[in-house]
Formats: structure tokens, C-alpha cells, sequence
């Protein structure tokens, strides 16, 4: 490794670490070579090698196992999954591509909460209003991928359907329930990213480094526009891209100012 001056020595072993990963010399999954291989590679001392594994650990290229060894992430490389995020609807029911990870989600956890800063916006509410919650670990049977998903009922919303009753159903049950009591439906999505809280990380299996992703889809009565349920779905940036379809849409009017009004 050609030397540069006045770059620390441990980074310019780092960037070529780096550059054999992606060259695929050592592909997701493999381990490294020991330190001593690894010092004698690149020229320099085993506290070099160790500086330069812990910055690409912290980048989420390495992982360190102890007793182990030193491995490559199997998501070094980027997603290695994708969500496809449309509705589909059959009659009187609705689909949705992840409706297989239901089969193997853990059993819901349900409480009353109520609507915080980030919730109350989403369902067009006030901060303090009762909801009830629902809340899951779900996972993709084709790769075990882990999502934390949960359900937002605001009470006032659900007056008089199944949902005040049996509030542990799946997404697209939900639709469907909401559509029989007469509403015709819509959603939007927004998504987010955070740094995920130790239970987070540890529910949902994440590296060091790992970015969150936070999914808040709202379900809206089209003809009111009145927002009747929302879902946040955690899930790591790492391992899992997200695909949508976009269909055009009619642009909304813009709403007459009263100096409009004097003019004509």
C-alpha cells in the first residue's frame, strides 16, 4: 500500500479495506484475515489494522465477533430486500405484498395510548387524544427480515365498527372493516430516519451503525379527507430498501384569496 503523507495511516488502510470489499475479494458473509495478516499486508502495526476494523465497524462494513473473528455484514454492500408498499383491492378485499409476514408476527401487544407531538399531526388530531395501539414484531418468511410495526386506532374514528372490539387485526383486515362502514380510501406515507434505540436494535436484530428507517402510512377517508387509522413500521436501512408506485393525480385548487375576490 503506497503511503500518503499527512492523512492518518489507519484511514488510508481503512479506504482500502474498503475498496476489497467492494471489489468483492472479501465478499458479505466471509471473515477477515487475522490482525497479523492484515498488518503484514498492508504494512503497518496491528493497532493500525485495529483502528482502521473499528472505523469500517462503525460504518456497518465489519462486524467483530468475539472468539470469532472479524466478518464482512452481509448488507455491506447495500439492501439485500426490497417492500413493495402498494394496496391492491378485490371486491370487498384488500391486499398488500407483506401480508405473509403476518403468519409469522408474535403475538400483538394492545394498550390505550393517546396522540403525542409526532402522531397527533398525522391523524389531523389534538396531542392527549385516546387511541388504542397495537403492536407487533413481524417477519419476512422468505429471509427472516424483522419490521416492528404498530397499529394506531384513534377511538373516535373507530366508534361503531369491529375495530373497537377486535383492534388486533392485520393492516389490510383493518382496510377492509373500514371500508364496509362506508369509507372509501386513500393513504400517504411519509418515511423518516433515526438512530434506533438499544431495544430496537436488539428486537430488530441491527448492526452498530444501523440506520432506521420510520414508516408512518395514514389511512384517510377520501371524500372528507379525515384521517381513520395510522401504522409505523420500523424496519433497518440496511438490509431493506422500500418500492412504490406513483400514479398521477389530479392537481388540488387552490383556494380564492379574498383580494382575488375584489378584483373580478
Amino acid at each position: 500500500m503506497a503511503i500518503i503523507r499527512n492523512e492518518a495511516l489507519h484511514k488510508q488502510v481503512a479506504t482500502a479495506m474498503r475498496q476489497s470489499i467492494a471489489d468483492g475479494e472479501w465478499p458479505p458473509g466471509s471473515q477477515l484475515p487475522t490482525e497479523t495478516d492484515l498488518a503484514a499486508r498492508y504494512g503497518v502495526s496491528r493497532p493500525t489494522i485495529r483502528l482502521a476494523v473499528a472505523a469500517l465497524r462503525t460504518e456497518g462494513l465489519l462486524d467483530v465477533k468475539q472468539g470469532r473473528g472479524t466478518f464482512v455484514r452481509a448488507a455491506a454492500l447495500g439492501p439485500t430486500g426490497a417492500i413493495e408498499r402498494t394496496i391492491t383491492r378485490s371486491g370487498s378485499r384488500y391486499q398488500t405484498p407483506s401480508d405473509d409476514w403476518w403468519t409469522n408476527a408474535e403475538e400483538p401487544t394492545v394498550f390505550r395510548t393517546r396522540t403525542d407531538p409526532i402522531t397527533a399531526p398525522l391523524l389531523a388530531m389534538d396531542e392527549g387524544e385516546l387511541m388504542i395501539s397495537v403492536d407487533r414484531l413481524i417477519t419476512d418468511p422468505a429471509n427472516s427480515t424483522r419490521a416492528l410495526h404498530r397499529l394506531l386506532l384513534p377511538m373516535e374514528r373507530i366508534d361503531g365498527t369491529p375495530l373497537a372490539d377486535t383492534p388486533d387485526v392485520t393492516p389490510a383486515k383493518a382496510y377492509a372493516i373500514l371500508a364496509t362502514a362506508g369509507h372509501d380510501l386513500t393513504w400517504r406515507e411519509q418515511v423518516t430516519a433515526k438512530v434506533p434505540t438499544p431495544d430496537e436494535r436488539e428486537a430488530l436484530k441491527l448492526s452498530e451503525a444501523a440506520v432506521l428507517l420510520v414508516v408512518h402510512r395514514t389511512t384517510t377517508d377520501r371524500a372528507s379527507g379525515q384521517p381513520l387509522l395510522l401504522e409505523t413500521t420500523r424496519l433497518g436501512a440496511e438490509t431493506i430498501a422500500l418500492t412504490y408506485a406513483i400514479d398521477t393525480q389530479q392537481p388540488t385548487p387552490k383556494p380564492t384569496s379574498r383580494s382575488d375576490t375584489k378584483h373580478r
